[in-house]
């Protein structure tokens, strides 16, 4: 059986050529999308480091070997409190010498108790601090009082003298702590000196007589 295609080359038409079907074209494949470029991103600042935390120190506390010994700085300052009180010092070391082997007699520290007063109105003119006048009758009357207890003491006798005069002598030291509080007419350094010498000697005088 001849097919239709050799009958129609026989006969001298044109063969009719059945259509095939288009090739259905396949979609072309979508381009990979480029990578998206990733913005550079700021550079980290450092992280500042934290500084360690010391521990709390619980055990026995380190000795710096530059640091003066505490009994050497204890010392030190001990001294250094002694040089400040120089005059105290001294009176110390007279008031011992003058009293160690008993009491001098009562006309010698009468004597001393006028002295005393006279010495204020000697330093308070050297140091021009007898301005205002009412300074200088302060210091006056004071060698007045002290000289009228030193004649009294004379014609009291030995026992009642002593007594009278450590009174006197007493009564000068109250005076020499209220100049060294002042820090008037005498140096402080003098009335310093003279209450603890005063004082010291009205003491003794109290205690032996």
């Amino acid at each position: 059986m001849q097919t239709d295609s050799t009958r129609d080359d026989r006969s001298g038409v044109t063969p009719r050529t059945t259509p095939t079907a288009p090739t259905t074209r396949t979609a072309p494949t979508s381009r990979t999308a480029p990578a998206t470029p990733t913005t550079p991103t700021a550079p980290t600042a450092p992280t500042t480091a934290a500084k360690p935390v010391t521990p709390a120190h619980t055990g026995p506390t380190r000795h710096d070997p530059h640091s003066p010994p505490t009994g050497t700085a204890g010392s030190a300052g001990f001294l250094r409190a002694l040089g400040h009180r120089w005059p105290t010092l001294l009176a110390l070391a007279l008031a011992v010498a003058t009293f160690v082997d008993g009491l001098p007699p009562v006309g010698l520290l009468g004597g001393l108790l006028l002295i005393m007063p006279l010495c204020y109105l000697l330093f308070g003119a050297l140091r021009g601090e007898l301005r205002p006048p009412r300074v200088l009758v302060v210091q006056l009357a004071g060698l007045v009082a002290f000289g009228a207890v030193a004649l009294l003491a004379l014609t009291a006798g030995d026992r009642a003298g002593y007594y009278v005069l450590a009174a006197g002598w007493f009564g000068h030291a109250v005076w020499d702590f209220v100049h060294h509080r002042s820090g008037r007419v005498v140096p402080r350094a003098w009335s310093e000196w003279c209450c603890v010498v005063d004082a010291c000697g009205a003491l003794a005088m109290a205690v032996l007589a």
